[in-house]
């Protein structure tokens, strides 16, 4: 039930009406000792059936008092035992998250320039997931040529006997954050994410993934992890809005000027996995296309680059798209405030690292440069930053 519970929860929050992924799971009995803590409660209550209800219809007082002091007893007994095994379980679940972790192979396939991608390593770094790199040359991608699914991240994870391949950066962050935390098998946990084909706005059918930005976590894992409902909602929200607007404001800024292009090529080329050929006509012929389609980057969508794809025709940036890019960041740190180190309270959640991971591929560029310099981002980048060089290595 825990589980049908997740998937409709999270079906009616995000996707009303177009995925089914509730009704294909069904539901599940009660666990025994869920099962006996209820009827405990219920004998404690003198509910129908049990020893105090029987008592009340008794006339005699010294019956009455004791059927209801061993109704008592019976459901103090049930309770104890219910949260003894609680406890049993929580520390099950303390020791099985490190198990979790550790026995997982992960390998991830990757652009190095992608914010996407970054997204990604942000997310295995801060949580200490040991993981290969296989860098994908972005002109042949034969690294992938497994994969009928064709963009990057993608994440090919082994969890013992089993092989699982995972797309889209949200999913990929949302599908392991709920294996770490529920402890359920990786292989049913992706099934709470089935992909949808639709077309976009230039007639191109593309693949979106349903519930994307949800973990498929039950009512007391989601109390332990986020503590409200406000904290799980916000954490949702600022997912969605740094893959919805922010990333789009890269392309748009590291291309901004023919210096920027062409240094933004550099450091691509440099990062990435080119041929000596591919290289050579990457940096300047990249350079100087790239510098020229930005202009028409602000109004108009098109195809996704390294550096992130282009703003979607709805989003219509300014003449100065730096203006924008400050107002994203400014807009970010109001939203963290000033009572907290992060969105997640004294640790990064996954929207401060999903907005760390997208403008952490500008480092070393000018736009990073005069983003730290005219915002007051500067502090929060470099506290997520310290968080995930401090995390602590799983053995």
């Amino acid at each position: 039930m825990a589980q049908a519970a997740r998937a409709a929860g999270a079906a009616r929050a995000l996707w009303p009406g177009r995925c089914a992924l509730a009704e294909r799971l069904g539901g599940r009995p009660w666990p025994p000792f869920l099962a006996q803590s209820r009827a405990g409660f219920a004998g404690a209550a003198g509910g129908p059936g049990t020893p105090a209800a029987a008592a009340r219809k008794g006339s005699p007082r010294l019956l009455g008092a004791a059927a209801l002091a061993l109704g008592g007893a019976l459901g103090l007994y049930h309770t104890a035992r219910w949260h003894l095994r609680a406890q049993d379980l929580r520390a099950e679940r303390s020791a099985a998250q490190l198990s979790l972790s550790s026995r997982l192979q992960l390998t991830l396939y990757q652009y190095k320039t992608c914010p996407f991608c970054s997204k990604v390593r942000a997310f295995l770094d801060f949580h200490a997931l040991p993981y290969e790199v296989v860098e994908v040359n972005p002109v042949r991608r034969t690294e992938i040529k497994f994969s009928s699914y064709r963009k990057v991240p993608i994440l090919v994870a082994q969890d013992g006997d089993s092989l699982q391949q995972l797309n889209d950066s949200s999913v990929i962050i949302s599908a392991l954050k709920t294996y770490l935390v529920s402890g359920q098998p990786l292989e049913e946990v992706i099934t709470y994410y089935p992909p949808m084909k639709s077309m976009n706005d230039q007639g191109k059918e593309v693949t979106e993934f349903c519930n994307k930005y949800w973990l498929m976590l039950d009512e007391k894992e989601a109390q332990r992890m986020y503590g409200g409902k406000e904290a799980r909602t916000e954490e949702m929200k600022w997912r969605q809005w740094a893959d919805d607007w922010l990333v789009h404001l890269i392309s748009p800024n590291v291309y901004r000027t023919p210096a920027e292009a062409l240094a933004s090529f550099d450091y691509i080329v440099r990062e990435g996995k080119f041929g000596a050929l591919e290289g050579a006509m990457a940096k300047y012929a990249g350079a100087a296309a790239m510098y020229l389609i930005s202009k028409r980057l602000k109004s108009r969508p098109g195809s996704i680059l390294l550096m992130g794809p282009p703003a979607p025709a709805r989003h219509h940036l300014r003449d100065d798209v730096r203006e924008d890019l400050y107002e994203a960041a400014n807009k970010w740190v109001a939203a963290v405030g000033g009572d907290r180190p992060f969105m997640g309270g004294q640790t990064p959640n996954l929207a401060d690292l999903a907005v760390y991971g997208v403008l952490r591929v500008m480092e070393g560029l000018e736009a990073f440069d005069d983003l730290m310099r005219h915002t007051h981002i500067q502090p929060w980048y470099l506290r997520v930053e310290k968080a995930i060089a401090e995390a602590p290595p799983v053995h």
